[in-house]
C-alpha cells in the first residue's frame, strides 16, 4: 500500500505570524520569484501549459506547505497554524497568461508588477504561480521563450530560502525525469474555534515558564539586545535623511532588473582592500541612488542608509517554522551608503570600513537575540504590536523608518537549471515594501550571472526605466574603473532583454 502524504498542524513562528499581522491592501508581504526560459533545449522544442501543471503537482508532496492555509486563532489570541486546505486546486494556483502585443520589456515589467502587488487570498495556501507567454519581442532570448512567476506569502517562505525554492522546482539536466507514483494526499480536518481557544489558553500559563529560559541563559546577551533595541528605534531620526522613500507607499508597484557577469563584480573588490560581493553590491546601489537623486535635484548632503543582511550565528540553533530549515542565521542591520561622496572609489572603500566594523557585528548579534526572545512572546503582543507600527507608518512625520532602503543578496545556484527541459536563462525576485521604506533591491545570482532588481512605490518613482539606467550606469562606472586596476579586458556584461523588431513568432508554451 502506497504511503499516504498526511501532516499535522503546525504552528507559525512569531516573525511569520507578524507577517500576517501587518499586512495592509496597500502593503503585503508578497515575495515573487520570476524566470525566465528557453524551450528550445526541451525534448521536441516545445514546453506545454499542461506539462508544468503536472509537474508542480508532482513536487507538491516534497514541498508541503503549497497546500497549507493559514488557520487564525480567534481574537488572534495565538500565532495561526498552518492547516492543510481540504478544498486544494492546483488549477487555482497555476495559471496561464499571455503578454499583449508587442510583449516588450517594460510590458513585461508592468504585468509582473501588477500580479506581485495583489494580495494572496489568506483562505487558500499562501502562492500564486503564473506561466507567461508573448516575450517574442525581447533581444538576446530565443523565439518561444517564456516566463514563470511565482508569487509566495513571506510567512510561507523566507526570502533566503527562495533558493531552496527554486532548486525543488528545478532538475539539473534538460531530461525531465520519470516522476514517481502519486503519493495519495489526503488532508486533515482542520480543529474548531474552541480547541484552538483551548490551546492558546496553555500556552499563555506557560508563557512565564517560557521566557525564564532565555532570560535566565543570557542575562548579558538581554541588556545588549535592549541597548539595541533603543539605539534602532528610539534614535533613528538623527541617523539618516529622509527621502522621496520615506513616504507612505500606494498600492502600486513599479519593477525593473539588471543583469551582470558575476565575475564583473569579483574584478571590482580590487578597488577597496578587503572588500566583498556584497560590497561591491552596496556600493553599485549606493551610486544607482546617488544618480537617481541628483537627477530629480533632491540628493541630501548626508550619507543614505540601507537595511542590509549579514551572516551571524544564532545562538539558539533553532530550525525555522513552516517546514522552512535555517541553514544560515542572518541579521538585519543599517549600512552607511556613502552617497555623500561623489568618487566612487572612495564610496566603495567606506562602505567595506562600515560592513568590517565591529560595531556593525555587535548590533547585529543584538538584533538576532531580540527575534529568539521574541519567539517567546505572547501572540496578542505580536499582534498588536505589528498593528500599532502599521498605524504608526501612516503619521510618517512622527515616526521614521528603519532605512532609506533594503538590499538583500542572495546566492543563488551556480549551475544551470531547467524545467520540463526548457533552460533557466534569468532569475530575479520582486520584493515587497513598506510604508517608510518605498524602494528595496534584490540581487539574486545564477550560473555566473548577478541580476540587480529594485522594487518601488510607483508614485515614488514613477520612471522605473530611468531608474533602472542609473543603476547600469553606476555599475559601468567601477567596471570602467576596475579595468584601469587590473590589466586584462574585462568581458562585457549581458544586457537585460528588451525589445526587438517583430519576427515570426515560434510556438510558445
Amino acid at each position: 500500500m502506497p504511503h499516504v502524504h498526511q501532516l499535522p498542524m503546525r504552528q507559525l513562528s512569531e516573525a511569520d505570524a507578524a507577517f500576517i499581522y501587518s499586512d495592509s491592501a496597500h502593503a503585503n508581504s508578497n515575495v515573487s520569484l520570476l524566470h525566465i526560459y528557453d524551450q528550445t533545449t526541451a525534448p521536441g522544442g516545445v514546453v506545454r501549459f499542461k506539462q508544468i501543471l503536472s509537474h508542480v503537482e508532482n513536487r507538491l508532496s516534497s514541498l508541503p506547505i503549497l497546500r497549507q492555509k493559514i488557520l487564525r486563532v480567534p481574537l488572534d489570541l495565538d500565532y495561526p497554524y498552518w492547516v492543510e486546505d481540504e478544498n486544494f486546486d492546483i488549477e487555482y494556483h497555476v495559471r496561464h497568461i499571455a503578454l499583449p502585443k508587442p510583449g516588450d520589456w517594460r510590458q513585461f515589467c508592468i504585468q509582473a508588477s501588477r500580479i506581485h502587488a495583489r494580495p494572496l487570498d489568506l483562505q487558500r495556501p499562501l502562492w500564486e504561480m503564473y506561466v507567461i507567454e508573448g516575450l517574442d519581442s525581447f533581444l538576446d532570448l530565443p523565439l518561444g521563450s517564456f516566463a514563470v512567476l511565482l508569487k509566495v506569502h513571506h510567512a510561507a517562505v523566507d526570502v533566503a530560502h527562495g533558493n531552496q525554492l527554486t532548486m525543488l522546482l528545478h532538475d539539473i539536466s534538460a531530461t525531465p525525469p520519470v516522476p514517481p507514483p502519486p503519493v495519495p494526499w489526503f488532508p486533515q480536518s482542520p480543529p474548531g474555534s474552541l480547541a484552538l481557544m483551548w490551546r492558546a489558553g496553555f500556552h499563555a500559563m506557560s508563557f512565564p515558564l517560557r521566557m525564564m529560559q532565555p532570560m535566565v541563559q543570557g542575562l548579558g546577551l538581554m541588556a545588549l539586545t535592549v541597548k539595541t533595541f533603543a539605539g534602532e528605534f528610539w534614535h533613528r531620526p538623527d541617523d539618516f535623511p529622509a527621502t522621496r522613500f520615506s513616504t507612505v507607499v500606494s498600492a502600486h508597484r513599479v519593477f525593473d532588473t539588471r543583469r551582470f557577469a558575476l565575475a564583473d563584480f569579483k574584478s571590482i573588490r580590487a578597488l577597496a582592500d578587503g572588500a566583498t560581493v556584497n560590497d561591491v553590491v552596496l556600493a553599485v546601489c549606493a551610486g544607482a541612488l546617488r544618480r537617481y537623486l541628483e537627477l530629480q535635484g533632491e540628493l541630501p548632503d548626508d550619507s543614505l542608509v540601507a537595511a542590509a543582511p549579514i551572516a551571524v550565528r544564532s545562538s539558539s540553533g533553532r530550525s525555522g517554522q513552516a517546514g522552512k530549515s535555517d541553514p544560515a542565521e542572518f541579521s538585519w542591520v543599517r549600512v552607511s551608503l556613502g552617497t555623500d561622496e561623489a568618487d566612487p572609489v572612495q564610496r566603495l572603500q567606506a562602505i567595506v570600513a562600515t560592513t568590517s566594523s565591529s560595531d556593525v557585528i555587535t548590533k547585529a548579534v543584538g538584533v538576532r537575540e531580540l527575534t529568539d526572545i521574541g519567539a517567546q512572546a505572547p501572540a496578542a503582543a505580536i499582534a498588536a504590536t505589528s498593528k500599532l507600527l502599521r498605524a504608526a507608518s501612516a503619521r510618517l512625520g512622527d515616526w521614521t523608518p528603519l532605512a532609506n532602503c533594503s538590499i538583500t543578496n542572495v546566492p543563488g545556484p551556480q549551475m544551470p537549471l531547467f524545467l520540463q527541459g526548457a533552460r533557466l536563462t534569468y532569475l530575479s525576485a520582486i520584493m515587497p515594501i513598506s510604508d517608510g521604506m518605498g524602494l528595496v533591491f534584490s540581487v539574486t545570482s545564477y550560473n555566473d550571472m548577478m541580476v540587480i532588481s529594485f522594487t518601488a512605490c510607483y508614485e515614488q518613482v514613477p520612471d522605473p526605466e530611468v531608474f533602472a539606467q542609473c543603476l547600469r550606469d553606476s555599475f559601468q562606472e567601477y567596471l570602467a574603473l576596475a579595468a584601469a586596476v587590473v590589466s586584462p579586458t574585462p568581458k562585457a556584461t549581458p544586457k537585460t532583454p528588451v525589445s526587438r523588431k517583430k519576427r515570426q513568432p515560434k510556438q510558445a508554451a
